[in-house]
């Protein structure tokens, strides 16, 4: 592995702008990208090393430039477990990005709302999660140079960045929740009964993506910030047959909020 990361790094290194934060786009939630000033725009199969996603909603692109003036290197489209990758493949790109430099590490997901207080198109912010994916980014052997074999994961999600983004929550008028994400391995959506079980053990949200991304983070040193958009609702009463076009639409009310959120958070931090 360290062979491959230091290869991408080789090659990223020549379009690298000294950015310190890095940010991945999750479902629906690309728009960020128009905010941006791109200095360059590469897509993942041209990368060395890097998956390719094959989701249709995920553009796959790493894009490196400004937003707000600010150095940032952007994935506009993540990886997932359930389109075959394994756990160090879908969290290549993050490794990656410690190395280029990146030490704070914003990333956005859409998710199925769990805690009856919320309501479609709500941004909740994750203050902690619940790991259900059946497969765990750090086994096997541990490279030290990266991180400890035991890393600690109490305080999975950064506090000050959670304090920071309520603070320009109050300040923009953007209503923020906060709570629990679980991650489970998909591509399915939830049962109305494995809904109920996530709310019973402490879920607030559901998804299939993000913690591995901060697993990994977290064992080499860097900030997470990450935050949902809850695209459904897993409450009883409120379940329905959805789709992904609906998961886009809800995702589209909220990212104007959510961007003006990420924005002014990469400008303080």
């Amino acid at each position: 592995m360290l062979a491959k990361i230091a290869q991408t790094h080789t090659y990223l290194n020549s379009f690298y702008n000294q950015a310190k934060i890095g940010i991945i786009l999750g479902t629906g939630l690309g728009a960020l990208v128009d905010d941006m000033e791109i200095e360059y725009s590469l897509p993942y199969g041209g990368i060395p090393n890097f998956p390719i996603s094959t989701v249709e909603s995920h553009q796959g692109r790493l894009l490196i430039g400004r937003l707000n003036n600010v150095p940032v290197v952007v994935m506009q489209g993540r990886f997932h477990y359930y389109e075959g990758y394994n756990m160090q493949e879908l969290t290549f790109p993050v490794r990656v990005m410690k190395q280029l430099g990146i030490e704070n590490l914003f990333i956005s997901n859409a998710s199925g709302g769990l805690n009856p207080s919320y309501e479609v198109s709500d941004l909740m912010i994750l203050n902690d999660h619940i790991n259900l994916l059946p497969e765990h980014p750090l086994r096997g052997k541990n490279e030290d140079t990266l991180g400890p074999r035991f890393p600690d994961m109490s305080e999975a999600y950064d506090p000050k960045l959670i304090a920071l983004a309520h603070e320009i929550g109050l300040e923009l008028g953007i209503k923020l929740q906060e709570g629990v994400y679980a991650a489970v391995q998909g591509p399915t959506l939830e049962t109305k009964a494995e809904y109920n079980y996530l709310r019973i053990i402490g879920s607030d949200a559901v998804g299939m993506s993000t913690i591995p991304e901060n697993i990994v983070a977290r064992h080499m040193g860097m900030k997470v910030f990450a935050i949902s958009v809850i695209t459904d609702l897993g409450v009883p009463g409120m379940v329905k047959k959805i789709s992904l076009q609906d998961v886009l639409n809800a995702a589209a009310i909220a990212e104007p909020k959510m961007t003006k959120l990420i924005s002014e958070m990469v400008t303080r931090v």
